[in-house]
């Protein structure tokens, strides 16, 4: 029996509703149904970690795709995100019908994006005490209302000491989130690359870079008190001389689709951005 992981935005109506249609669906369909929350879906299980997954379907935004990226994290399975009405980055662009979703994941007839994830340590006194990983972005941000300060390095090489809110290490992934709000370039997810930016902070050069996935980068923590935050969703303190290392992980996430759209036109449906007038040059 094929195995299913349905993660729904426990707040929003619509969501409800269209997993609990989606989970009475697939179980005609063969499927055995798992969610996040099986209170609100009586029709399926709670997930145990055990279970290997053929699709995780997620009804809800961009933050609840993070959150399944997170229940199914080491696995290959392909997440599928279902546009509720707010176009994201994350899920598909046009909001297929139940019939249609559970047919292409029957049929296998999914078109999967293979995505870049970062992982991160913590080092204290010389020893790991912490690590996680991320879909979007590590930001290393400040806990207490004064400035943070902290050293980066880059591939053991000094970079720069910065006084500052934050620094963001993004993904291409989430280059369009935390990191684009501050200022930071979009970069195209088929690209394999790590986004590194200061956010306002008091230094002569704090502009975003594009660095090397092979690159390794070191944050040196000179406050006392900070925080590393992992996608906004893990969080863990930290404290002054805590070293924290941030490298590319060998686990890609495989958020999927069943349309064939291109990430350019998800910018412009996203930003609403002007393209009237145009004629395919170029196609």
């Amino acid at each position: 029996m094929s195995n299913v992981l349905i993660v729904v935005h426990p707040e929003r109506s619509e969501a409800i509703k269209l997993s609990n249609e989606f989970a009475q669906e697939a179980k005609k369909f063969g499927f055995e149904v798992f969610s996040n929350r099986p209170e609100l879906l009586p029709n399926s299980k709670e997930f145990p970690s055990s279970v290997v997954l053929d699709a995780v379907v997620v009804f809800g935004g961009d933050g609840t795709i993070l959150r399944a990226a997170d229940l199914a994290k080491g696995t290959s399975a392909p997440i599928i995100g279902i546009n509720l009405g707010k176009v994201g980055f994350l899920a598909e662009i046009n909001k297929p019908s139940i019939s249609e979703l559970l047919k292409a994941i029957v049929e296998k007839k999914i078109v999967a994006e293979p995505r870049l994830t970062l992982e991160y340590k913590v080092i204290r006194d010389g020893k790991e005490i912490e690590k996680g990983w991320a879909l979007n972005e590590i930001v290393i941000e400040r806990s207490e209302t004064s400035m943070l300060e902290l050293f980066v390095q880059i591939d053991n090489r000094p970079l720069s000491r910065w006084g500052c809110d934050a620094v963001i290490c993004a993904t291409p992934t989430g280059s369009t989130a935390y990191a684009f709000s501050a200022g930071g370039p979009v970069v195209w997810p088929e690209v394999d690359a790590m986004v590194l930016l200061p956010l306002a902070a008091h230094a002569l050069f704090s502009d975003p870079m594009v660095v090397s996935p092979n690159s390794s980068v070191v944050v040196d923590i000179e406050s006392q008190r900070a925080e590393v935050s992992a996608d906004g969703l893990r969080k863990f303190k930290l404290i002054e001389n805590d070293l924290i290392l941030i490298t590319k992980n060998n686990w890609k996430v495989n958020l999927s689709h069943i349309d064939d759209s291109v990430f350019t036109d998800r910018l412009v449906a996203k930003f609403k951005l002007p393209i009237e007038g145009w004629r395919g040059e170029g196609a």
